[in-house]
């Protein structure tokens, strides 16, 4: 099983709060062979702030499979041992600055949708600080390919 997960923050210790949250990513997953790109530094995306985040892409090979929603789960239960009380978004729904913040990007290459997680992660192909690291990870995914918008291959 093949996860590509992208981690950002762009409040306190940045770096540091990222190598936390791959550390307990490595606990959730002791199985799991994890790599992690280099940190990519880059502008909020979809709103204004003058915090600028830092990314990695973490690439997981785990032996057996994982629900998708068990993935969540773990990368919920990260993100609230880093900032339980810091929350992704405003209350209308905009984002915001944050401490932490794990998106799944795609596990297996495998179309998912749920109400609480859609795969390939819908947005992205259209972010620069999650394709550049996935590039170092994995630079055969479809993700990075321009016709490969919503399909696998």
């Amino acid at each position: 099983m093949r996860i590509h997960l992208n981690i950002g923050s762009n409040q306190g210790d940045r770096r540091a709060v990222i190598s936390r949250a791959v550390a307990l990513i490595a606990d959730a997953f002791p199985e799991a062979d994890i790599a992690v790109s280099s940190a990519v530094e880059s502008e909020p995306w979809g709103y204004d702030s003058p915090n600028p985040f830092i990314n990695v892409g973490v690439y997981i090979i785990n032996p057996t499979a994982i629900a998708p929603l068990d993935v969540l789960a773990a990368t919920q239960r990260v993100e609230r041992a880093i900032a339980a009380d810091s929350p992704h978004r405003n209350p209308d729904g905009s984002y915001r600055d944050r401490i932490i913040d794990i998106d799944i990007i795609d596990i297996d290459r495998t179309p998912y949708s749920h109400p609480s997680l859609i795969l390939p992660h819908p947005r992205a192909r259209l972010r620069s600080f999650v394709l550049d690291p996935m590039r170092q990870l994995d630079p055969t995914h479809p993700l990075l390919n321009f016709s490969a918008v919503n399909t696998y291959n």
